[in-house]
This record gives C-alpha cells, structure tokens and sequence, in this order.
C-alpha cells in the first residue's frame, strides 16, 4: 500500500488532482484538513474526490497555524482544543481513521493544561473510535511527555523522517515509540528549505530508515509528504511519477528485511 500527502503544491481542481494522484499509482492519500495553505474553505471536499478517484484515505492532518497554544489558559488555547476536537468529529463523520496532531515545539512546554485538555482528546478519540498520532517536529520532548503519560490505544506516534533527521539529539524515534506507531510522513533533506524533497533526493540513510519501520511491525502504508518545492519546473504529472517510483523503491526496501 503506497500513499502520498495531497497538497504538494501545484494548481489544479479537487478531482483532477485525485485523478492524477490514482493515475500515477498510488492507493491512498493523507489530507490536509485546513481552509489554510491555499486549500479553500471546501477541504471536507477532498474526501468525496478521493473516494470517486478510488483512493484510500489514510489519515488527515490537522491545522498546525495554532499548534503552540496547546497549553495556553485562555481562550486561544480553548480554540486550538475545540479545533482539534472537531477533527476527531469529522474523522468519525467522514471515517478517516486517523488524525496527525503537531504538539507545541519544546520552547512552549506541555503543561498540566494542555495534559488535561490531551485528556478530553483522547477521551472524545476514545468514545468515537478514532486515532490521534502525534508527530516529530521541533517537539521531541512534548511527544515524550505525551506519549509517556497516555497508554490509551488512541493515542499514538507519527513518525516524520525528515523531521527526525534534522533534528539534533532526538534519539531513536522508532525505537522509542514503534510500538505506537499510526502514521509515517516519508520525506528527505534536501534542496533550498531543507525538507518535504522527494525520497533519495536528499542526506536520509533510506535503508535504515526502512529496516527500522519494518522492525516496528507496523502494518499501515508506505506514506510520502513531499512537497513540489525546487520541482516546479517539472509537470505534477512527473512530479508524481518519480514520487510514485521512489514511494515502491522504499516499500520493496521495507519488506525485503
């Protein structure tokens, strides 16, 4: 099972973005699921485009505009906490099963706020069947702290390579959280901004990367999150022809361990 992040860039209708994303062979998408980027106040119509283009929906990813006021005591942080559990709603309503969650960077520690108001998420995750997958960024140690207090089966890991391999001091990720693991966002290093390149086009060790997921065990789809940045002079028909080819490189290295 191979997917790919649907708003990499590049100008094009709803349908005929999904059309092209199943052309080129993919199986599933992960949506990004804001008005924000670009996208339009129509994104909850991403999910019909996909369907009738016969794509899986893998997951959806919240808005990360606000992701820092998580633990803030005021009405910012109760709109980021009433956003996110819109998600889990819509997850339910639109049967996404899965939600990436950017946590606040580690400059704006989780606190005993934001813990309690996890706690109403993974409660809500919980009652309407949902997962939640807390994503690597600059955020490595509220995800330890998260991760480490919440055993709910809800509550769980998205593994970012990139971010993981720019990120200095973050330990073995998949080691510490496979277990947990929900979602991966597959993605190298390279070019001017230094992520969201096509796989192999950057400084990532793919082979270890790969042999580390195989051993956590997880059963879900070979996911990229490139973005078209430094290929906008290629067509996004290309585009995702060589992001097709490098998504199969990367799960034949996966299961060959």
């Amino acid at each position: 099972m191979i997917s790919i992040y649907d708003w990499f860039g590049y100008e094009v209708s709803i349908a005929d973005r999904y059309k092209l994303i199943k052309e080129a062979g993919f199986d599933g998408v992960l949506l990004w699921w804001s008005d924000g980027f670009g996208r339009g106040a129509n994104y909850r119509e991403g999910v019909r485009h996909a369907v009738n283009a016969g794509l899986m929906i893998e997951n959806m990813h919240t808005p990360v505009q606000e992701q820092d006021n998580l633990s803030l005591d005021n009405l910012e942080g109760e709109r980021l906490l009433d956003c996110y559990l819109s998600c889990v709603k819509d997850c339910a309503a639109y049967e996404i099963p899965t939600m990436v969650v950017h946590l606040p960077d580690d400059e704006f520690p989780i606190n005993e706020t934001g813990m309690q108001r996890v706690r109403r998420l993974a409660e809500e995750a919980e009652r309407l069947g949902v997962n939640i997958a807390m994503e690597n960024l600059r955020n490595n140690r509220n995800v330890a702290c998260v991760l480490n207090a919440f055993d709910s089966k809800r509550i769980g890991f998205c593994y970012d390579s990139c971010h993981h391999a720019n990120s200095e001091n973050a330990g073995d990720l998949l080691a510490m959280y496979g277990n947990r693991l929900m979602a991966l966002h597959l993605h190298d290093n390279g070019g001017v901004r230094g992520q969201h390149q096509l796989p192999f086009d950057g400084k990532i060790d793919w082979c270890v990367v790969m042999k580390k997921i195989a051993e956590t065990g997880y059963k879900g789809a070979t996911a990229l999150e490139p973005m078209n940045w430094g290929y906008e002079n290629i067509s996004m028909q290309e585009f995702l022809d060589r992001a097709y080819e490098k998504a199969r490189k990367l799960e034949r290295m996966r299961y060959a361990v």
